[in-house]
C-alpha cells in the first residue's frame, strides 16, 4: 500500500490512495449487479436476434423446439415441460398455428386428444434460427462437474431471494419479458 522510499519517508501515489478509499464489499456488489445486467442484456439481444431472423420470441421458438422434438404433443404436455399454465400454452400455440409452424390434429388414438404437430415450415423455421441461447447454456452447464452446478443452482436460487423473487412464477426459458404474450 505505501511505498518505501529510499529514505525511508512514506510516498503516496495515486494508486495507493485509490487501494485505500475502495470499498471491497462495493466492488463486489457492483461486480454483481454487471454480471446480472449481462445476462439480462444476452437474453434481451438474443430475443431480438431472433425475432429478426424468424419472427417469433424466444418462448414461440421453445414450444415449436419441443413439438418438433416429438414429432406431435398435446398442449398439456407443453404446459407440464415448461412449467406453465395450458392457457399461456394455447395462446403460444395460436400464434404459431396463425404462422403456419404448427397444426392441431385429432390423435389418431384418442379422438378426445388434440395433437400439435410441426409443419415443414415450422421445421426451416428451426434450422434456420440462430443458435439458442438456452442451448448453449445447457451445453456449458453440462460440462460442469456436479459441485459446480450445485453451487451455480445454490448461489441463482440466493440472487432470486435476495431479489425477493423466489415465489414469481417462471418456466426453465431464458426469455426476457411474459410469457403469457403471444405476439
Amino acid at each position: 500500500m505505501l511505498q518505501n522510499t529510499k529514505d525511508y519517508s512514506f510516498e503516496l501515489t495515486i494508486e495507493t490512495v485509490a487501494g485505500l478509499c475502495q470499498n471491497p464489499t462495493m466492488e463486489r456488489v457492483d461486480e454483481t449487479l454487471i454480471a446480472l445486467r449481462r445476462i439480462l442484456r444476452a437474453v434481451d439481444l438474443f430475443g431480438r436476434e431472433l425475432a429478426q431472423s424468424v419472427g417469433l420470441t424466444a418462448v414461440q421458438f421453445r414450444v415449436l423446439q419441443i413439438v418438433a422434438e416429438r414429432d406431435h404433443c398435446t398442449a398439456k404436455e407443453i404446459s407440464q415441460r415448461m412449467r406453465v399454465s395450458q392457457a399461456a400454452v394455447t395462446s403460444l400455440v395460436d400464434r404459431l398455428v396463425s404462422r403456419g409452424m404448427v397444426v392441431r390434429e385429432k390423435s389418431e388414438v384418442d379422438r378426445r386428444q388434440i395433437n400439435i404437430v410441426t409443419t415443414p415450415a415450422g421445421r426451416e423455421t428451426i434450422a434456420g434460427a440462430p443458435d439458442p441461447l438456452q442451448q448453449r447454456f445447457v451445453q456449458k452447464f453440462d460440462n460442469l462437474d456436479e459441485w459446480e452446478q450445485s453451487m451455480l443452482v445454490a448461489a441463482l436460487q440466493r440472487v432470486a431471494t435476495m431479489l425477493e423473487a423466489e415465489d414469481i412464477d417462471a418456466s426453465p426459458v431464458l426469455y426476457h419479458g411474459e410469457i403469457r404474450r403471444s405476439s
